[in-house]
């Protein structure tokens, strides 16, 4: 059997402000910073399926780095109100696909999240 890789270790992309980016991602979608410590807990993500997906062409769901992160969350009506209420603009797909719903957003620096 080949080997193959267990799941995904880290997402690493540039960005204007890393600091302020970081606790954006913290403070609206409770993903902690890169702890300065190996000792430091960190933000770990729930046993679930990932798909890797590349695009031959631009499309709506990359932003203008040509990437985009889907998160999966327990409850998406939660998630879109809690960041509504935070003056996040949030587009709830009104179609309900056999994988789920989607919202789509984007983080302070223009990069597409889909939920």
């Amino acid at each position: 059997m080949r080997e193959r890789v267990s799941g995904i270790g880290g997402f690493f992309f540039l960005a204007d402000d890393a600091e302020a980016l970081a606790g954006w991602y913290d403070r609206h979608l409770g993903i902690d910073p890169v702890p300065s410590t190996y000792d430091a807990s960190v933000w770990e993500q729930e046993a679930g399926p990932t798909v890797l997906a590349p695009f031959g062409s631009p499309s709506e769901h990359l932003g203008p780095s040509g990437w985009g992160l889907n998160f999966r969350v327990r409850d998406l009506d939660a998630m879109v109100a809690q960041l509504r209420a935070d003056g996040i603009e949030v587009a709830v797909d009104p179609e309900r696909y056999p994988n789920g719903r989607f919202a789509s957003l984007h983080d302070p620096e223009g990069n597409a999240i889909q939920l």
